[in-house]
């Protein structure tokens, strides 16, 4: 699948790149984190107004998202301009970044890690055809040293 291929190519990646410094902290999102951080990553920047809009019903409150964007601003995850009396905020960590020390994570806590237990236990559980798994030995070939 398509997310498997993602998360095949992020973790390549990882083994390629150093970390910044929330991932070198091994920071983890929590869930509400993580979704904040996602619509953060697809606008680029936003106000906690636009982010709250963008949220599913039931809606939280604006002062909830507000202090998960400061908790994430203190974890080194957002940063902000400051607009007279409101904050735009903007992701400080590219979503390929943490989703690499993310995936890294769980190859060494879940799989010993070993980068091919990982992908075997992804291709096993994805039913990949077999155009996904030729598009899968492209991607690694093509990130061979």
């Amino acid at each position: 699948s398509r997310r498997t291929k993602f998360l095949v190519t992020a973790l390549i990646r990882y083994t390629n790149k150093k970390k910044n410094m929330a991932l070198q902290n091994n920071k983890e999102l929590t869930k509400a984190e993580l979704q904040l951080m996602n619509l953060l990553w697809d606008k680029q920047e936003a106000f906690v107004n636009d982010l709250l809009e963008e949220l599913p019903d039931p809606k939280p409150a604006y002062n909830t998202v507000s202090t998960f964007i400061r908790i994430l601003v203190q974890k080194g995850f957002v940063g902000y301009k400051q607009l007279g009396k409101s904050h735009k905020y903007y992701p400080l960590v590219k979503k390929e970044e943490y989703l690499s020390g993310f995936m890294n994570n769980i190859k060494q806590t879940l799989f010993k890690g070993s980068f091919s237990s990982l992908v075997s236990f992804f291709a096993e559980n994805e039913n990949l055809t077999q155009n996904e798994i030729d598009e899968l030995i492209e991607i690694i070939n093509s990130h061979k040293k």
